[in-house]
């Protein structure tokens, strides 16, 4: 499961049928696109690119009496090739593609940040046109002329401070044209916008393997793969295919091993180097109060690619929410991609654990003062106000029921997947209705805090049980003689206290675990959080959240290291360290490990990413 800035999901190939006579037409289609004249303030969210439709947002809006057209920034990178430069100014935005340099106008409005491509678009031979929430984008075809292997000595980019590579193939094209990049765990595939001589596929028919896909597990980070050994990289491994006008170079990966695809000019070139270390270095203003960063961190001997994002929890407008898949119910995964953009989040990070299988949270979700999970196992949690006040520490919320006659009975879990014997609570939070989990449990029903009905749950996963808007539902697991003391018409009131105490002060939280930093210095302890044994022991892709001596929060996603797999909970650790953090948490890791910003992860390939249950969305503009 590697990663590239500038890749994207698989889905992004999605193409449909495009005729030889709607291929003849595109130069009149252009024609037509360019005569087009009355200006129309409107956005969507796909293109149409030379007749593929892919998932991009946009929008059109007036500018004295030009009309302007803004696209996705992340999606400008990811979906079209053209390469986002660092800047400070979240306002202008560096764009390189092949000899076109530029300082394009960028806004954020609602969830994104577009960069007004207007200027670009002509000076590259694009024509826009917009149709519904469809962006229509005809650009000039290329011709593939050849495709080479490059002596590796030479340098990997214009660069010096560029990591050099192991293996270099550079794609000779005729002129400059779209591009997209995927890079799955054992392929990476560059979709070029144009077409290659058939005798030029002739030389690189022969297969490739299959398309690894990714594994998913319950709820602690995927294993990793087994160390391979690394395979020399030359051309006769290549495959290329060519048709609807697109030609598509599949390149295979060794273990451990990224790709970087440079564009080059004079003559036009697209450069794919590959290596353990294909990784470039990026600091991007995105908008006010979120910086997006990457760059190798180094601890011992290995050095790790380290995708995170800056925020600003005191900048105005900006808020941070929990988010999962469903907001009717805490049953249910999906991509982060789908969640953050169904709560139309700016950026988002996947967060803490979950039940893969029954698709239920295992750990603390609190939002807007209310506990949609309760935490478990004294597993670190993180906890905020909107006013910038952050905590970071081991979590527990002790709830107990006080019956009529002072009986004290210990809730252990509130609105939580996790399964023991005892009472566990839910309340609406967890949906309109609650299914056992176990077999023969004895359901409690309570309104307005009397019992008003008792019976039993039955066979798991059979009969949902409705959950009264004025009240709860009590599940009571393995210890069938507390429902005693709970006949029908027995008064209740709850108690409810965290430890430690200041965290119910904070309305929003999330756990996952386990606690990495406090005050600078390592407190990592996975047994006393109750983590199993392979899960402490194993390297794997993970995801951290933190906090620098100036408050600012650092989401960090660290993927496999130069060569080799990703890093233990004590490197995680230390690379937070490295970073300027002072307080940090693990979260969950493996297939999970997403890092969402303005529509797209930025961390990976959608295609490696799994499905979570819940994470962290920031939003902008609240």
């Amino acid at each position: 499961m590697l990663m590239r800035s500038i890749v994207m999901a698989s889905i992004y190939l999605t193409t449909f049928t495009v005729t030889t006579t709607q291929l003849l037409a595109l130069p009149a289609r252009s024609e037509a696109i360019a005569q087009a004249s009355t200006p129309r303030t409107q956005k969507g969210d796909r293109i149409s690119l030379n007749g593929r439709t892919l998932p991009l947002v946009w929008q059109q809006w007036q500018q004295g009496k030009s009309q302007r057209t803004g696209i996705g920034d992340v999606g400008l990178m990811q979906i079209l090739g053209v390469e986002l430069a660092d800047t400070s100014n979240y306002s202008q935005q560096p764009l390189n593609w092949f000899s076109t340099k530029a300082i394009a106008p960028a806004k954020v409005v609602g969830a994104y940040r577009y960069v007004d491509i207007t200027n670009f678009a002509k000076t590259a031979g694009w024509q826009l046109q917009a149709n519904g929430s469809t962006l229509e984008i005809i650009a000039p075809l290329a011709r593939v002329q050849n495709i080479r292997e490059e002596d590796r000595s030479q340098p990997s980019s214009t660069n010096p401070t560029v990591a050099p590579v192991n293996r270099r193939i550079v794609v000779e094209l005729d002129r400059a044209t779209p591009f997209t990049v995927i890079q799955d765990r054992t392929v990476a595939t560059i979709a070029i916008e144009g077409s290659a001589d058939p005798t030029l596929i002739e030389r690189f028919r022969p297969p490739i393997a299959p398309l690894g896909v990714p594994g998913e597990n319950n709820i602690e980070p995927d294993a990793p793969s087994p160390v391979m050994p690394v395979q020399p990289v030359d051309t006769s491994g290549l495959k290329l295919e060519s048709s609807q006008n697109q030609t598509k170079i599949q390149v295979p990966l060794p273990t451990g091993w990224r790709v970087r695809v440079l564009t080059v000019a004079n003559p036009h070139r697209l450069v794919i180097d590959l290596a353990p270390a294909a990784f470039s270095a990026r600091s991007i203003a995105w908008a006010p109060g979120i910086r997006w960063r990457q760059q190798f961190v180094t601890v011992g001997s290995s050095r790790f690619p380290v995708v995170w994002l800056e925020i600003n929890p005191k900048q105005p407008g900006l808020l941070l929410r929990p988010i999962w898949s469903n907001p009717q119910t805490m049953v249910g995964i999906a991509p982060l991609v789908k969640t953050a953009n169904l709560w139309q989040a700016s950026a988002a990070v996947n967060a803490g654990f979950f039940n893969r299988k029954q698709q239920l949270p295992l750990g603390a979700i609190r939002r807007d003062g209310k506990w949609l999970s309760s935490p478990i196992l004294d597993r670190g949690a993180i906890g905020w106000n909107d006013k910038g006040a952050i905590e970071i520490g081991r979590l527990t919320l002790e709830e107990s029921l006080i019956t009529s006659n002072r009986e004290r009975l210990p809730i252990l879990y509130l609105n939580s997947g996790y399964v023991k014997a005892g009472i566990s609570r839910y309340t609406l939070q967890w949906g309109a209705s609650y299914t056992p989990l176990t077999n023969n449990e004895i359901l409690v029903v309570v309104q307005n805090n009397r019992v008003t009905n008792t019976f039993s749950g039955g066979a798991a996963g059979q009969t949902p049980i409705p959950i009264p808007p004025d009240g709860y539902v009590l599940a009571i697991r393995s210890q069938p003689e507390v429902a005693n003391s709970l006949p029908v018409g027995t008064a209740l009131r709850i108690e409810s206290r965290t430890t430690p105490a200041n965290f119910s002060r904070y309305s929003q939280i999330l756990g996952a675990g386990p606690l990495l930093l406090q005050n600078r210095q390592i407190v990592l302890d996975a047994k006393a959080e109750t983590f199993q044994d392979s899960f402490i022991r194993e390297s794997a892709i993970r995801t951290a959240i933190g906090t620098t001596p100036s408050g600012t929060i650092v989401i960090a996603a660290v993927h496999n290291r130069a060569g080799g797999l990703g890093p233990t909970l004590t490197e995680i650790a230390q690379i937070m360290q490295q970073m300027g953090v002072v307080n940090a948490l693990n979260l969950d890791g493996g297939s999970s490990t997403s890092l969402y910003l303005g529509g797209q992860l930025i961390n990976r390939s959608a295609s490696t990413a799994g499905r979570v249950h819940n994470g962290l969305g920031i939003f902008l503009g609240k």
